[in-house]
């Protein structure tokens, strides 16, 4: 897969938010692909000891969503825990984990959230910007923005807003009686589609299949869950 060099990650926190105003403006919220067919997801898992952190990234064909491959990468974590800066902790592991796969997926599911941000750049937009690939934010919680509850029905979803009312996203209820995922644009993709291609990766479960395995492969991969 190709993609741009990283920028050093060698930068204190106030620095990281400079990157992260910059790369905001290059983000494009519209749908700009050809054809999906394949989806990686991408997702980390953590290990205090050591203060190692595992990228994995599992690529599934779609709609079918049958696993083309799997790849992952260990690496110490290298820049502190901020809020609102979680790329920097784990888009240089999730680079690597990327370069070990040998396929071309056309779209990527992120843990995390895209222009769902308190300043328009998560880390779906970010490695979206990065790898110059359409990429989605999904995530368990909201970090930015309020949204009121969907109806209990697969689905169902309701706007997140930020303060002012912008749409930066969508609650988005993939089964029935569920806690909802939180949607956000990444890059080129607009919402309307990243909602519709969250529902059809999420037949089964909560989370998207590709997601899913992706955390699963983590922790195997960390060793925090065994085979």
């Amino acid at each position: 897969m190709r993609h741009k060099k990283l920028h050093s990650f060698n930068i204190n926190p106030a620095q990281a938010i400079k990157i992260q105003e910059k790369l905001r403006v290059k983000a494009i919220l519209r749908d700009d692909f050809k054809q999906i067919s394949s989806i990686a997801g991408a997702d980390v898992s953590y290990r205090k000891k050591g203060n190692k952190v595992c990228a994995a990234v599992v690529v599934m064909s779609f709609p079918e969503l049958e696993v083309i491959e799997k790849a992952c990468k260990t690496s110490a974590v290298r820049f502190p825990y901020v809020p609102g800066l979680l790329a920097f902790r784990e888009i240089p592991v999730l680079l690597k984990a990327f370069k070990n796969i040998k396929s071309n997926p056309d779209l990527i599911l992120v843990d995390g959230q895209g222009i769902a941000h308190p300043r328009g750049i998560g880390i779906a937009s970010h490695l979206g910007v990065l790898l110059d690939k359409p990429t989605i934010g999904c995530a368990k919680t909201i970090l930015f923005g309020k949204c009121k509850d969907p109806t209990s029905k697969r689905g169902s979803y309701s706007y997140l807003k930020d303060n002012e009312g912008k749409v930066i996203g969508a609650a988005l209820r993939t089964q029935d009686n569920v806690r909802p995922v939180y949607v956000s644009q990444g890059h080129k993709v607009s919402l309307k589609t990243a909602v519709k291609i969250v529902l059809k990766c999420s037949p089964n479960y909560r989370i998207p299949e590709p997601l899913r395995l992706a955390h699963t492969a983590s922790k195997l991969c960390i060793g925090i869950k065994k085979f």
